[in-house]
């Protein structure tokens, strides 16, 4: 049923997914014929392609010298696992959440690694954790930027630089979109397929010095499966840090990651990627600013994400319906987008409270999201004409 007039406009790309995300501008498969198929990635030539992946990374992040950067298998959740099985347990825990990968961490280290002295410090979605009460006398783990909450930490002066724990840190809808205080960081992962639009099942795992000397010193109570060992004989394995990994990857994929750095590079790098993701959210933002049915997750500017952008809508004909049909309107109003092509896999994490998710990185096109809300307005309207009708 079609209650107002459609929008003149679509977006030339519809992909505004939190991930897998939008290959990057001007991407083709064509891009992928370096890939070395069929082939060890053992061998010489495959394995300088990843060697060649690891440094461009580390030069797009700006990484310290002394910092080691590896490929993971498992995604940004394989990368995170394999250094808290590694590395927890031989001291405190504080975990900190705020959204649903958060609460992931707590589980894992309350029930599956059953850390005795651990603690969670939980908040509702929306909202961060009073983060001067944190106690760095333990190990802290968190999220950067909550990908299912729209929430991120404004910066890291919070975290002291002599402190005794060591930070792990979820990264992986920040890194590549918002600036890592690197002295502040000791374990960090992200995965390729959020801000540089990669392909899934491979994450990266950033360490310091001092999570090497962790790795080194201290021999975790728990058995750990293969892709988890960072050490040999009680030392790193450094060569996994130069591209001999765990396991094997896909070299598709890795060719897909090279093109996706290369077009990092070609745009002017870590500050490019940035200042498009901060662009792409401002357009949300001053759209919420003067649309009366829709509001941030997020209540505080200063702790919204520039790439996974939450959004409650707060129309009172919606907001006063219980949950589960709040979730059912969402689900109906992303329908009516994807049925139209303009917008597709909107709709807010299904652990989230009901919400639109709108990704906002840099592999997104501006003019595609200045399009995109006049769609979002006509949608909202024909989601509550149907549900005026139902009533």
């Amino acid at each position: 049923m079609t209650t107002t007039q459609m929008p003149g406009k679509r977006p030339a790309n519809p992909l505004f997914s939190s991930g897998p995300c939008a290959k990057r501008p001007g991407w083709s498969l064509d891009n992928l014929k370096r890939a070395h198929l069929g082939r060890s990635h053992r061998a010489k030539v495959p394995l300088a392609e990843i060697k060649l992946l690891i440094d461009k990374s580390r030069a797009l992040l700006g990484l310290p010298q002394d910092y080691l950067l590896a490929l993971m298998p498992g995604s940004d959740t394989g990368a995170f696992e394999a250094a808290m099985w590694s590395m927890l347990g031989q001291r405190g825990v504080e975990v900190l959440a705020w959204e649903n990968f958060g609460k992931v961490w707590a589980t894992d280290i309350v029930k599956q690694l059953k850390i005795k002295d651990s603690r969670s410090t939980e908040v509702g979605y929306g909202a961060l954790p009073d983060l001067a009460k944190v106690d760095f006398t333990r190990d802290v783990v968190f999220t950067w930027n909550g990908t299912t909450s729209g929430v991120r930490v404004p910066n890291a002066d919070w975290i002291p630089s002599d402190r005794q724990g060591l930070t792990f840190v979820d990264a992986t809808s920040a890194a590549f979109a918002q600036r890592i205080d690197w002295a502040k960081v000791d374990v960090l992962s992200y995965s390729w397929q959020k801000v540089l639009g990669g392909e899934a099942q491979h994450g990266m795992l950033v360490l310091s010095p001092r999570a090497v000397d962790r790795l080194e010193s201290y021999k975790p109570a728990w058995p750990l499966p293969k892709i988890f060992r960072l050490t040999k004989d009680g030392r790193i394995e450094r060569g996994v840090f130069a591209g001999e990994t765990l396991n094997t990857p896909s070299m598709l994929c890795v060719a897909d990651h090279l093109d996706a750095l290369a077009w990092a590079e070609s745009i002017g790098g870590l500050s490019a990627l940035i200042a498009r993701a901060d662009a792409n959210a401002k357009v949300l933002a001053d759209w919420v600013e003067r649309t009366a049915w829709i509001d941030h997750l997020a209540r505080d500017p200063k702790t919204r994400s520039n790439t996974s952008v939450c959004l409650e809508i707060v129309d009172p004909a919606v907001a006063r319906l219980d949950k589960e049909r709040q979730a059912q309107f969402v689900k109906r109003l992303a329908a009516i987008l994807e049925k139209e092509g303009v917008a597709y896999d909107i709709a807010g994490h299904r652990e989230a409270p009901p919400s639109l998710r709108i990704w906002c990185g840099s592999t997104i096109e501006k003019a595609d999201l200045v399009a995109l809300t006049p769609w979002l307005d006509w949608a909202f309207a024909e989601a509550k004409a149907e549900l005026a009708e139902a009533a």
